[in-house]
């Protein structure tokens, strides 16, 4: 067999395990990858000690430090998902058995919950029904009551229930009481405003494979001077995410303590440029508020009701309530059977939910499109909705 066939039958076979039929996707992530992500990870490869690397890591830092607004924060890149960086936010800035006030609003909140717990520190808990976001003087009365806390987590955009936090208000609270602000941005940032240093953030990490539509392996951090500044005096920050390590590294050669996922970094830095070619910021915020739109007012349309409460929806998923007597998860099923693979309930809700993500790659035609065949699954399982 000749290297050319060779090649085209390993590259079929594994196909067929991944990608065995087309699927589009309206994943909660990983998500669809824009094409230019898909051409440019085709580069071959090269050092991550090398003058390109350098080069590819100093224009993407400089690129998502002007698309979050961070001038007087550092953003650094690392070889994980946004998970990693969120236990980071513990280990580096919160002091052995300190507290932290963790607000919840669904099943991510009560995941950085955990990581406090797991991480020897103490959760204070704030938490809300499925659907509400927390409220600023609920954040207030809830400091009053713990002057102890050294940091407030907040998850910006709760992919469970398809709710968006008042992230400016609820920063300007935590502020006010002296405390660090720790945001899980990981499917906010590249499609929710973020203005790093008007709003006081300390902590803001996200995933490549969110809103910028990059394959998963990237997880980007940005980090406020205090927060920096509190690092220096925590012991035990671990190896692997200790965040002054990364800060060494970036400030001495423009790279990372370990190797950086390369194709991943390529790809964020086309999707910045993409970004710029299409008007800046505001016009691809703007993109993805279209988009939530769209499906928000298609799923109101077939009669069904959204988790979120009004004026709070996720720019990203909308987390939809499966009418009674209808099993989300086979709704879920029966629609990635057509060939829409949209997301199921996550957690608790599974049984009574299923999601519809707009993050990525995702012409409006395809959101058309998956709106009609969710109204055919529905009815096929019995359901009328809106005549």
């Amino acid at each position: 067999m000749s290297q050319e066939k060779l090649n085209s039958k390993v590259i079929d076979e594994v196909r067929k395990i991944v990608w065995p039929r087309n699927l589009k996707l309206f994943t909660a992530g990983p998500v669809a990858c824009f094409p230019e992500v898909l051409e440019v990870m085709k580069f071959q490869m090269f050092s991550h000690r090398s003058k390109e690397y350098r080069e590819l890591h100093k224009d993407t830092v400089e690129r998502l430090a002007r698309f979050v607004e961070a001038s007087e924060g550092t953003v650094l890149l690392f070889p994980s998902s946004g998970t990693g960086v969120m236990e980071a936010s513990v280990r580096n800035f919160v002091s052995l058995g300190g507290a932290v006030l963790t607000t919840i609003i669904g099943e991510f909140g009560s995941r950085y919950r955990e990581v406090v717990e797991s991480n020897g520190r103490r959760a204070v808990v704030l938490e809300k029904n499925a659907g509400e976001p927390v409220f600023p003087d609920e954040l207030d009365e809830a400091l009053r009551k713990h002057p102890e806390v050294e940091a407030v987590t907040i998850t910006y955009n709760e992919t469970s229930t398809g709710v968006l936090n008042p992230l400016k208000e609820l920063a300007e609270v935590a502020k006010k009481h002296g405390k660090l602000v720790f945001v899980d941005a990981v499917s906010a940032m590249g499609a929710a405003e973020i203005k790093f240093d008007a709003w006081g953030l300390d902590v803001v990490f996200t995933s490549s494979q969110k809103a910028f539509g990059v394959p998963p392996g990237l997880a980007v951090g940005v980090f406020s001077k205090e927060a920096l500044k509190k690092a220096e005096a925590i012991p035990s920050r671990g190896w692997y995410f200790d965040v002054l390590k990364y800060l060494h590294y970036q400030e001495k050669e423009w790279s990372t303590p370990s190797t950086p996922p390369i194709p991943q970094i390529i790809g964020l830095n086309v999707m910045l440029r993409v970004v710029d070619e299409m008007g800046g910021k505001s016009a691809w915020l703007s993109m993805y508020s279209e988009r939530a739109k769209m499906v928000r007012d298609g799923v109101t349309r077939l009669g069904l009701e959204l988790f979120a409460r009004r004026g709070y929806e996720s720019p990203t998923i909308t987390s939809v309530k499966s009418p009674e007597g209808i099993d989300g998860y086979e709704v879920y099923s029966r629609v990635r059977e057509r060939g829409y693979e949209i997301a199921a309930g996550y957690g608790k809700f599974k049984k009574t939910s299923f999601r519809i993500g707009h993050m990525g790659y995702m012409p409006k035609e395809y959101i058309e499109e998956v709106l009609g065949v969710i109204k055919e699954v529905l009815a096929e399982l019995g359901w009328v909705g809106k005549k």
